[in-house]
């Protein structure tokens, strides 16, 4: 009778390791499929929001798979493109800044680190807009409460900087790596609001 009890609990730990690696292999097919979306250079929104509704999906077990995501992205893509080209607007002013600060332009080094700052706490209200999309939600209600849970929730856009950071390291040391972990980051997004809803 004990010796049954044990081996239950044996095959529930594996159950649940399984369950697990599967997440995390998941996380890692999804990045390859954001990093391919991404290659339209202002598609990025539209794929980080593709990818974060596949992983809600897995986690919730629904139905998914690759002609999911690729719909999910043709629909993210419709608002999703202006916001790429917003994004890209953005990290050019921020250049500027940089610039300015490597110039010795007065005040150039307070506005660099402002601009930088800025940049980064965007970054994150857009991953965290992309982890809560749907089709029916328009990204520019979206992004605006997105930079409101990003400014009332620090700890969890501190956790979204720390994946930008390990996406950011990865394709420093070992560039190929940064493609798979793009599914961690979305996973994260998705983890941090999933953690902001319930409190």
């Amino acid at each position: 009778m004990a010796q049954a009890g044990v081996k239950a609990r044996s095959r529930r730990r594996e159950s649940v390791f399984g369950e697990r690696f599967a997440v995390f292999a998941e996380c890692l097919l999804t990045g390859v499929w954001i990093a391919v979306a991404c290659l339209g250079v202002v598609t990025y929104p539209a794929a980080f929001a593709a990818g974060a509704r596949h992983l809600r999906r897995r986690t919730t077990h629904e139905d998914g798979g690759l002609r999911k995501f690729v719909t999910d992205f043709r629909t993210a893509l419709r608002g999703g493109w202006v916001v790429g080209l917003a994004g890209w607007a953005a990290a050019g002013v921020v250049r500027l800044d940089v610039v300015a600060v490597r110039a010795g332009l007065p005040g150039g080094p307070f506005v660099g680190a402002v601009g930088v700052l800025a940049l980064i706490g965007l970054a994150v209200a857009l991953l965290r807009a992309a982890a809560v999309w749907t089709p029916d939600r328009a990204w520019r209600a979206l992004l605006a409460d997105a930079v409101r849970r990003t400014v009332l929730d620090p700890a969890g856009s501190f956790l979204v900087v720390c994946g930008l950071a390990v996406v950011t390291a990865s394709a420093l040391l070992v560039a190929p790596l940064a493609v798979p972990v793009l599914g961690a980051v979305a996973a994260a997004a998705v983890a941090v609001e999933e953690r902001y809803r319930h409190r």
